[in-house]
């Protein structure tokens, strides 16, 4: 399936936010990684806005990683998406 503009675009909003907000709290990527439960990897590709660099697939991360991500890094999950939809 094609990808699509604005998956691309809100994918490449969400890593920039993540990575953000990360930033401001202080946080490393392996650090965040840890406390969300997915590898330093797969957050560097999340940060990058992809789920796959070789195929340039626009990142779509699981419902519960959004969660974990929004709780460790203090902000609610519907502000995250609010963020990235602006």
């Amino acid at each position: 399936m094609p990808k699509s503009p604005i998956e691309e675009e809100l994918s490449h909003r969400l890593g920039t936010e993540i990575g953000r907000l990360r930033v401001d709290r202080g946080l490393s990527q392996e650090a965040l990684a840890a406390e969300v439960g997915i590898s330093t990897n797969h957050l560097q590709l999340l940060e990058s806005g992809l789920s796959d660099r070789r195929k340039g697939t626009p990142a779509n991360p699981r419902f519960t990683t959004l969660v974990a991500l929004s709780n460790a890094l203090g902000v609610n999950l519907s502000d995250l998406i609010r963020r990235i939809a602006e």
